[in-house]
């Protein structure tokens, strides 16, 4: 899952969707759609704040159940591209829930990630189906996020074909 350069800090996955590009499109920038497949298997995210606008802010809890009670994880970030069914860019840092901006190591993330990573999605237009590539840079192409990452995409899919039978 490394990226072209081979750098080893970076995830890119690649999937193709039945999906037009604009359903694609909201499935990231919609609250409603982005909280109902985003995170990884076991996961739910019961806050997911979107401006999705250059410069705008996001702020999402991501919260698993484990043996010790429930574990909650906040995420800010800010949007530094966002050009509409074609690209979106966004940064994202660990964050207490009101979007300031944790060390990774007080919230448990492995040592040496970086305290704000890169998220990069292009959608490509296949005629009622999508390509869609998601980057993200700062992250190990071998660590549990780049797991999670791939979790979540296999979730986008199976949300996206409910969705269309609704």
């Amino acid at each position: 899952m490394a990226d072209d350069n081979g750098s080893p800090n970076t995830v890119v996955i690649e999937r193709t969707l039945e999906a037009p590009t604009d359903l694609i499109w909201q499935m990231w920038t919609q609250p409603e759609h982005f909280a109902a497949w985003y995170g990884p298997d076991g996961a739910t995210i019961p806050v997911a704040r979107m401006d999705v606008r250059v410069g705008g802010t996001r702020l999402v809890c991501m919260q698993r159940e484990t043996p010790k009670g429930t574990m909650r994880m906040w995420f800010t970030g800010q949007y530094r591209e966002v050009v509409q069914n074609k690209r979106l860019v966004y940064t994202e840092s660990p964050s207490d829930e009101n979007g300031n901006v944790l060390s990774p190591s007080n919230v448990g993330m492995l040592e040496g990630h970086p305290t704000t990573t890169e998220v990069v999605v292009e959608f490509h237009d296949l005629g009622g189906r999508t390509k869609m590539v998601m980057t993200h840079i700062g992250i190990p192409a071998d660590s549990p996020g780049a797991t999670g990452w791939t979790m979540a995409l296999d979730k986008l899919a199976v949300h996206l074909a409910a969705h269309s039978r609704s």
